[in-house]
């Protein structure tokens, strides 16, 4: 058995800040993290995992309700490869379409900077068709 750890040496091995350990037990992704006699929080190493899978998780843009769904599957130890494939393939189905709003975004920003010769005028054509 590993020697159980402090928030700030979780954090450190963990690569973030203890406010975010904070958070996330805050929010009940974490667990309530065992205490020592004076009432210290200490992790264990199961904690540092599941640190590092929300993290991961949070990386690769899963919200905090999509990450509740990963984690309620883990927890219950019932899972089924088909059953993580169905949430991040819908996952996948949600990073497609905000690539695809940002793309037409990115069409719109472009068009209506097209319009604009910049310099020193004192009336902008990006700032006209905003207002429209």
């Amino acid at each position: 058995m590993t020697q159980p750890m402090k928030r700030g040496k979780l954090a450190q091995l963990a690569g973030c800040n203890p406010e975010t350990i904070r958070y996330y037990e805050k929010i009940r992704l974490l667990h309530e993290p065992d205490r020592t006699e004076s009432g210290h929080r200490v992790y264990s190493r199961d904690d540092q995992r599941r640190l590092k899978f929300i993290l991961r998780s949070r990386e690769l843009g899963f919200s905090i309700e999509g990450l509740r769904g990963l984690l309620k599957l883990v927890d219950a130890d019932d899972y089924t490869c088909g059953e993580v494939l169905d949430v991040t393939t819908r996952h996948i189905a949600d990073i497609k379409s905000k690539i695809s709003d940002l793309k037409k975004l990115e069409r719109t920003l472009l068009d209506m900077s097209s319009q604009c010769a910049g310099g020193q005028v004192p009336h902008c054509p990006i700032i006209n068709i905003m207002s429209e």
